[in-house]
């Protein structure tokens, strides 16, 4: 039988556990973030660009060149390990903080808030139960209370939890109106949403067993308030509204005031999508885009979107704390009945997750460090720079704007696209945009979006959808100038694919 300085004694010095946590692990761990820093420099040198070069074949050429087994039998080391794979991911990743990488709500964090997310990593405090996060629990308590009144000034009792993001939040929202209608009596509820919701919103709606959402039509990339009256009119069950304040594809608010009162009409419950656009809460100039949220029932939020957080730092806002109960469970070991008697805070209704990380805590030292008016001023930037480059692109002779930006989106399409599209059909035209689009990803160029989009208000076409480029502006000191090379680069690159599209089109007649 083996002893414990038997198994000791074979455990060579390089693979020792090393513990973060303490007043020692603390040493192990600022020794190992040089070790893992450097080598994000010289993985960002390497990549040297907004994403790697060569698309997915070259990334996994990348890593099996590098031979990395990723189960060995011993180990190389703490240090080796990190040295290697940290050089490896930071020269296999896109870069949010570069400002061409422009194709999703995907910002670049904060230096401050990728820190704090490294502190809570070291102490792991989970969230599911007071004696595993004290003052994790108590600074979640003060934030969500912070944030629930920013949604609902005027509510008597708001509340808010911590998610990972706007999927979980979105269930979370439909799951609360789908008990306030069972407390209420009803066992059946619909789910309305526009045309521009998110993928999330039907996805929960399967999650919950409840019917496919009533998709309403939108006008300019928002919900349109006839067609959802018409919606409700003819609804017999219960609903649930979901509207939108800044949507996925072109960053367009729901008109939210005419949405609410809709919805007071048919006593319907009203969930507001703020993934994207509740950042602008924090900006007194911009608030008034969202001008009616503070009527709905409940209200998500993405900070690791305008809010510039590590992946995942969501929020739920709710109207009213009573709805939460519908989270409300027991289980012996969390949160025993006799313990929250007698004053233990109860975590364990406060998320639909068990184990959680301590996502409050970078939320909480960023809005510490920047305050109110420092986060708004990062959105405002933003949303500034997205008004002057949508400008440039009407100006440009080779692009076509799609609309201007009610957040940091802006759609883009070259003209030769248009072209192309009047001389051989619109599918040919997106044809070329996609065309481009993967291009400049391949080439590691530039990463930009796609959107599929009808016409804007001010558009004049055959209100047909197209297939646009998006650039997402979510880099809080990036200017105009830095992005009009790329404006440049996407027209040119259109008239370089031209011929190969035209081609393959060809072929493919004479294949039919």
């Amino acid at each position: 039988m083996h002893t414990s300085a038997d198994v000791r004694a074979h455990v060579r010095p390089e693979t020792r556990p090393r513990l973060a946590g303490g007043v020692a692990g603390a040493e192990e761990v600022l020794e190992l973030v040089e070790t893992a820093t450097r080598a994000l420099a010289d993985g960002a040198v390497d990549r040297s660009g907004p994403a790697p070069a060569g698309g997915p074949a070259a990334v996994a050429a990348m890593l099996a060149a590098q031979g990395v087994d990723l189960l060995p039998d011993n180990g190389i080391g703490a240090e080796a390990a990190l040295r290697e794979l940290t050089r490896l991911l930071a020269a296999g990743s896109v870069d949010p903080s570069h400002p061409w990488c422009a194709a999703h709500l995907h910002g670049p964090p904060l230096a401050v808030a990728a820190v704090a997310d490294l502190v809570a990593a070291v102490l792991n405090p989970s969230m599911d139960s007071w004696d595993q996060a004290p003052m994790g629990s108590e600074l979640e308590r003060e934030l969500t209370a912070e944030f629930a009144r920013l949604c609902f000034p005027a509510a008597p009792s708001p509340d808010a939890v911590v998610t990972s993001g706007g999927t979980e939040s979105n269930v979370l929202g439909l799951l609360l109106a789908r008990q306030t209608a069972a407390d209420q009596g009803f066992s059946v509820v619909r789910t309305v949403c526009g045309a521009n919701a998110h993928h999330s919103v039907a996805r929960a709606a399967w999650l919950l067993g409840l019917p496919s959402p009533i998709v309403v039509p939108c006008h300019g990339g928002r919900m349109r308030p006839d067609a959802l009256a018409e919606v409700l009119a003819d609804l017999y069950d219960p609903a649930i509204v979901v509207a939108t304040a800044g949507t996925t594809d072109a960053g367009v608010i729901d008109p939210l005031p005419r949405i609410a009162e809709l919805c007071r009409s048919a006593n319907a419950f009203l969930h507001v999508d703020a993934a994207y656009g509740g950042g602008v809460l924090c900006s007194a100039r911009l608030r008034p885009l969202l001008d009616g949220l503070e009527l709905a029932d409940t209200v998500s939020v993405d900070l690791h979107k305008f809010g510039w957080q590590p992946i995942a730092a969501g929020l739920l806002a709710v109207r009213d704390t009573k709805s939460l109960t519908a989270l409300d469970v027991r289980a012996e070991y969390l949160n025993a009945a006799d313990d929250t008697e007698a004053g233990l805070p109860d975590l364990l209704g406060r998320s639909l997750r068990t184990s959680r990380r301590a996502d409050v805590f970078k939320i909480a030292v960023t809005l510490r460090a920047l305050g109110r008016s420092g986060l708004a001023g990062l959105v405002e930037r933003c949303c500034a720079t997205a008004a002057e480059l949508a400008g440039a692109v009407a100006a440009h002779p080779g692009l076509r704007l799609w609309g201007r930006p009610d957040l940091s989106t802006v759609l883009v399409r070259p003209l030769l696209a248009d072209e192309l599209a009047g001389e051989l059909g619109a599918e040919a035209g997106d044809i070329l945009v996609a065309r481009v689009r993967r291009r400049l990803l391949e080439d590691g160029v530039a990463v930009l979006g796609r959107a599929s989009a009808g016409p804007s208000t001010s558009d004049g076409d055959d209100g047909a959808s197209r297939l646009w480029l998006k650039l997402t502006l979510l880099h809080p000191t990036a200017e105009l100038r830095d992005y009009l090379p790329l404006l440049d680069i996407v027209a040119a690159r259109a008239h370089q694919e031209l011929e190969s599209v035209v081609a393959d089109l060809d072929r493919a007649l004479v294949v039919r």
